[in-house]
């Protein structure tokens, strides 16, 4: 039965692995189509015009390898699956697989209507959150991780429930300032780019107040 869980665990990264290479590549696409552009200017001139595709291309990819590291650290210590998880991680892909679309908006418009295109875009990271933190819910609660795996496991159900409200938070501030969510979703690269250092920080707090 284990020998059977563990090739279905696999076959999920391998398939949502393939998901996340398919964002990538749709990523490269946006930014291929600035050079379709007629113009007689130069290419680096051309290139520095549309600065803005360039600076999304670069936030949207960060924002696919983070979600993509942090994929990879939950499903580490599940060890069964269901229906039900396949879903979840499904709706996860679905997040992931547009993420090309708001940061496209956010290139497009982040001269024009600022907040507006920067909390479309920061709606999409509420959605990662929210989907992480389904994962991650759902293999704890129904006993999919390993029983010496799962006091460490619980961080990191903590922590993407941490990162719901804190994207909420940042998604509703950007209708009232640029700067302040610009620097929330920076720290927010920085804390999730390595989740089991930011899990372990969690779990060393949850063990000292035992």
């Amino acid at each position: 039965m284990n020998g059977i869980n563990t090739k279905e665990t696999s076959r999920i990264e391998a398939f949502s692995d393939g998901v996340f290479a398919i964002a990538i590549t749709l990523l490269v696409l946006e930014l291929i189509q600035t050079l379709h552009f007629q113009s007689d200017e130069g290419l680096i001139k051309t290139c520095l015009e549309h600065w803005r595709s360039f600076l999304a291309f670069s936030i949207g990819f960060i924002t696919i390898l983070v979600c993509w590291i942090n994929h990879h650290i939950a499903f580490e210590s599940i060890r069964k699956v269901d229906t039900n998880l396949m879903w979840i991680n499904g709706f996860l892909l679905f997040v992931v697989t547009i993420t090309p679309f708001p940061t496209a908006v956010l290139a497009e418009y982040i001269e024009k209507e600022a907040g507006t295109a920067l909390g479309f875009f920061g709606f999409n990271y509420f959605l990662i959150s929210l989907a992480a933190f389904g994962i991650c819910n759902y293999a704890y609660n129904h006993n999919f991780i390993e029983e010496e795996e799962r006091e460490f496991y619980f961080s990191y159900k903590v922590m993407y429930g941490f990162g719901i409200i804190y994207t909420l938070v940042a998604f509703f501030l950007c209708f009232v300032s640029i700067i302040v969510p610009i620097i929330m979703y920076i720290l927010l690269f920085i804390l999730f780019a390595a989740p089991k250092l930011f899990a372990s920080r969690i779990y060393k707090s949850r063990m000292a107040r035992k």
